[in-house]
């Protein structure tokens, strides 16, 4: 018998196996609303011009090795991905009390900082500290949590499905009743699914709730710039809540703005309290990265580094951005419009409401189903549909066919 005989099959990843059921669609029509990565109006991968050049700079370095980088990454990486989040002007920089862990994503950075907390945080090796997630979120968050030995994941209110928006006295009133000194996970812009976002002054309720509370506020962002085009815009609720005082993670990742999904780049973003907090901490920090990947990869460090440090290649790398996210802002209308100028029931505001790469159409599990199966549109079992997948081609087929599914399946 084999010493594997009682490993159990496990279920596929639902976002990849959406793509494989895609891939293996002859239906000339079908479309992909599914996986999480930007495509052009001809529905193709795009590389950024602004990651072009830099990689051609990058293999005629001849001052450039393939020696290892340091374990927490690359210095000039890291040190730049901290200030795109946290602003030039930063104060938290100037006082030396942040710093940053190169990570293999944000997935990586999400799973270093949720090694670290439960190791260190309210007390030594604590797994019973509760950690919050929004109803609904991305869905890797759930099971980075527990499997860095977290043993209590909760959800807090966020999505009102009956108004299509932020549930905000819901998720006030789960931040006023969790026990002190939980541990929340705050989605930065461009929520992950609804494409729904506090306010700025919607923020600013939450982070005085967090503060006064001591609960502990851990951002993802993975979309800065992506989701208006403007990249102060959307690091605006992480660098409030820095200006309030509190201390926080921000696991940063650079898959969608700069294009470089196989490449995983991504950055733990620390703010202490003060220098000699944020020294302990990433001293830890790297015995956690020393056992889990050793030392981070370079070439997309590099291309982010380079870029980001380099006025001219940073101004063409935000134009870049802002044709990115301008395309979804057009698909966005265009959805809208459409579904509107059909006649399809319901209010279809929440398309243009949202925000970033996903829309949470509101479509329910049946209608889905009609989708994939009757029309060949594949999309998330929730209703989310990824706006970059929207072509001008396939756009009113789209349209036609969510008609359809709402009219004919309840």
């Amino acid at each position: 018998m084999s010493v594997f005989c009682d490993v159990q099959q496990a279920a596929p990843v639902a976002v990849f196996k959406l793509t494989q059921d895609f891939s293996n669609d002859e239906f000339p029509n079908k479309v992909n609303l599914g996986v999480g990565a930007y495509r052009t109006n001809e529905g193709k991968p795009w590389v950024l011009p602004v990651v072009k050049k830099v990689e051609k700079l990058i293999v005629h370095d001849d001052r450039l090795n393939h020696e290892y980088l340091p374990i927490l990454g690359l210095p000039e990486f890291r040190s730049c991905s901290s200030k795109i989040v946290l602003g030039d002007d930063s104060p938290a920089i100037r006082e030396d009390r942040v710093g940053g862990v190169q990570c293999l994503g944000g997935t990586g950075a999400l799973k270093i900082g949720a090694e670290f907390l439960r190791r260190f945080y309210n007390g030594n090796n604590n797994t019973k500290t509760p950690v919050y997630v929004s109803a609904p979120t991305w869905e890797n968050h759930n099971a980075l949590f527990n499997s860095a030995g977290f043993e209590d994941v909760r959800p807090y209110k966020y999505w009102d499905a009956e108004k299509r928006g932020l549930d905000l006295s819901g998720f006030l009133r789960d931040l006023e009743s969790c026990p002190e000194r939980s541990i929340f996970v705050l989605h930065a812009c461009a929520h992950n699914p609804t494409g729904t976002d506090p306010t700025q002054e919607q923020w600013k309720q939450i982070a005085e709730v967090m503060m006064r509370r001591k609960l502990f506020v851990f951002f993802d962002s993975a979309y800065q710039g992506f989701a208006s085009g403007n990249l102060d815009k959307d690091a605006w609720a992480v660098r409030y809540f820095v200006s309030m005082g509190i201390e926080m993670f921000c696991a940063q990742s650079f898959s969608k703005n700069f294009g470089l999904y196989n490449e995983r780049v991504g950055n733990l973003t620390i703010v202490a309290r003060d220098a000699d907090n944020l020294k302990r901490v990433l001293s830890q920090m790297e015995k956690i990265v020393r056992t889990t990947w050793s030392n981070p990869p370079s070439q997309g460090a590099r291309i982010v580094a380079v870029t980001l440090n380099s006025p001219e290649l940073f101004s063409e790398w935000k134009d870049n951005v802002k044709t990115m996210a301008d395309r979804v802002l057009l698909m966005r209308a265009q959805l809208k419009a459409k579904l509107q100028s059909l006649g399809t029931p319901g209010t279809w505001d929440h398309i243009t409401d949202q925000i970033g790469m996903f829309s949470f159409t509101g479509l329910n599990s049946k209608q889905v189903e009609y989708m994939v199966k009757e029309k060949h549109i594949y999309l998330m079992a929730s209703g989310r549909i990824n706006m970059c997948g929207l072509t001008s081609k396939n756009i009113d087929y789209v349209a036609e066919s969510i008609y359809e599914a709402v009219t004919k399946v309840q």
